[in-house]
């Protein structure tokens, strides 16, 4: 699993809005963010308390960029992010890792058969401070929302 102090996986693999439009996080966070991981876009959890709590929280605009990324398609995400966040406000950027590979790099995926057909993401918070890891907030059942909460990661 990914450990405080790494860098990113230079990897140009997930998609934002269309998957002409590839993104490579080790190049996007060169400096601070966050990258917030969830198993489903569309998800209760994910679209009821997760994402609402980041968008939602005051000190969201200190933590740098910030990217929310699910073993998801990008058409999927762009609607999910629309719907969070019609006018975008919060600035949050949302982006589908549809290979999984990106969330495999991270050793955060877990096999979601049952409920989602395949390999998700668990559900994450990392803390981006001057490309590296600075903080690793992981659900242990890799569903929750305890963890990874806004509160615990913002503060």
């Amino acid at each position: 699993m990914v450990k405080i102090g790494d860098r990113l996986p230079d990897m140009p693999v997930l998609m934002e809005d269309s998957p002409g439009n590839k993104i490579n996080l080790a190049q996007e966070l060169k400096n601070n963010g966050l990258i917030i991981g969830v198993p489903a876009a569309f998800s209760p959890s994910c679209s009821n308390s997760h994402i609402p709590g980041f968008i939602g929280h005051p000190s969201l605009k200190d933590a740098g960029k910030v990217f929310v990324i699910s073993v998801n398609d990008p058409f999927v995400m762009k609607a999910w992010g629309d719907s969070l966040d019609p006018s975008n406000q919060s600035g949050i950027r949302y982006l589908g890792d549809p290979s999984g590979k990106f969330t495999e790099a991270l050793e955060l995926s877990f096999d979601a058969a049952a409920v989602f057909g395949g390999p998700r993401s668990k559900r994450y918070a990392l803390v981006i401070d001057d490309g590296k890891v600075k903080g690793i907030h992981v659900e242990p059942d890799n569903t929750g929302v305890k963890e990874s909460a806004a509160e615990n990661v913002l503060g």
